[in-house]
């Protein structure tokens, strides 16, 4: 597996809160649809995470695509991100999994168990990705095969609530700000606005793969399949988040359990509480609609190498290694990412298209909040030009490294364990979960 070089255009946008399940259709790959194959009829089971706004477009989609395709048909389920995964766990075990699903950041995990399509077979014919971002298409390419068609992108920013940054008076950050400068608004927000009102979000764990980037790290060596970082080289970054807290810029740690930065129903930048956070870009939208503070986003600090920002595949499509129609599947991968009536109708909720001719329409109809997002990532395209930076995959057992560097993060900030003690332990845990999911 290799790591790309992201360079080229493209844009990005994503994510998951809860849903109501769809009704569940078993039977390993297409054997649901038995007898109906024979009159031509075809039936694919197609799983996704997400909201019931998701669902509902989702859905529209999915019909516009039988109306096209009459002799193929579509069995959609839904669940909420917390129970996703696990449900499709069980079901790959099971031998019932869909016949297509969406993956995230983890599409290593099932590309190493060995469950995911080769689509290489239908690229050119059933699958065209002539007008996919060439990098994109690499992205889903593991192990030697394409196994994953990014379904969106997206660009990490900060996003800034700047009523709040009125009301204290102070002016927008300059665009080249450093951490150092990070801290200081931080504080001085913190400081002028009062009354349990902060800076920032705490994102010492989703930020950290940025702040390696930026020090010529990464989480995941992809090419020599390896850990990209070492003990010392995250050190650093859990004493910076540490001091940031001392100086009361930043989110308390209660508040930060109780009031999750990315669950839009509790979120303190929803609230007027805190003023700064990182968000994907294609999450911005679903803040904003929750308040009628402006949202903006902003470049992300720089470090040593540039900002460590590239665009991102939010999510993406795969096929059931044991699908009983793999033409079909590909089928539907091609009409997700090339048809402009899907792409009306899916417009950025799970990223900004992965093809240009989709994303110049959507840009066209763009509304002020897309509009925002769209010159957002068009400033990081223009970036990563001159300052271009590897996007890594998530390492192996990506889930397990989460809820360890989130516990980690916590332990520090409830005073349980220094940094020097947590981030030890941390990075004997996250060898420990390296080697057991390899």
């Amino acid at each position: 597996m290799l790591k790309r070089s992201m360079v080229g255009m493209l844009a990005g946008l994503m994510l998951f809160v809860t849903a109501c399940s769809g009704t569940d259709h078993t039977g390993a790959g297409g054997d649901t649809d038995n007898g109906a194959a024979e009159s031509g009829q075809v039936e694919l089971r197609m799983m996704w995470w997400g909201d019931q706004k998701r669902a509902d477009i989702t859905n529209e989609a999915l019909k516009v695509f039988q109306e096209k395709h009459p002799n193929i048909k579509i069995m959609g389920e839904f669940s909420p991100s917390s129970g996703y995964f696990d449900k499709l766990n069980t079901q790959l075990a099971s031998g019932t999994a869909p016949d297509i699903f969406f993956l995230g950041g983890n599409v290593v995990d099932y590309a190493k168990k060995n469950v995911l399509l080769d689509l290489d077979p239908y690229v050119g014919s059933e699958l065209n990705l002539d007008g996919m971002d060439p990098t994109m298409v690499e992205y889903g390419r593991l192990d030697g095969k394409l196994q994953h068609i990014s379904a969106g992108a997206n660009a990490r920013g900060i996003v800034i609530n700047q009523a709040l940054f009125e009301k204290a008076g102070i002016p927008l950050p300059e665009p080249n700000w450093n951490w150092e400068d990070y801290a200081a608004v931080s504080k001085e927000l913190s400081d002028k606005l009062g009354d349990g009102i902060f800076g920032t979000y705490n994102f010492t764990v989703d930020g950290m793969d940025i702040y390696l980037k930026q020090r010529g790290k990464q989480l995941y060596n992809m090419e020599n399949g390896t850990l990209g970082f070492a003990k010392e080289d995250i050190q650093e970054w859990f004493q910076y988040w540490e001091e940031t807290s001392s100086a009361g810029g930043v989110v308390t740690p209660e508040m930060q359990v109780s009031n999750p930065h990315d669950d839009t129903s509790k979120s303190l930048l929803i609230t007027g509480k805190a003023a700064m956070s990182l968000l994907p870009s294609n999450q911005l939208a679903a803040f904003q609609s929750l308040t009628e503070d402006p949202l903006i986003l902003h470049p992300v600090p720089r470090g040593p190498k540039g900002t460590g920002v590239v665009f991102e595949s939010s999510q993406g499509l795969s096929g059931y290694a044991n699908t009983k129609h793999p033409k079909e599947v590909a089928i539907l991968m091609d009409f997700w990412i090339n048809d402009p009536q899907a792409a009306k109708i899916l417009g950025s909720d799970r990223g900004v298209p992965v093809t240009e001719a989709n994303r110049n329409l959507l840009q066209e109809e763009a509304g002020p909040v897309e509009e925002i997002v769209y010159q957002y990532t068009s400033l990081v395209s223009e970036a990563t030009k001159s300052e271009p930076f590897d996007v890594s995959y998530n390492p192996p057992g990506f889930a397990e490294f989460s809820k360890l560097a989130q516990t980690t993060s916590q332990e520090i900030g409830f005073g349980r364990k220094s940094v020097e003690q947590a981030v030890s332990d941390f990075y004997n845990g996250t060898v420990r979960i390296f080697e057991s999911n390899q």
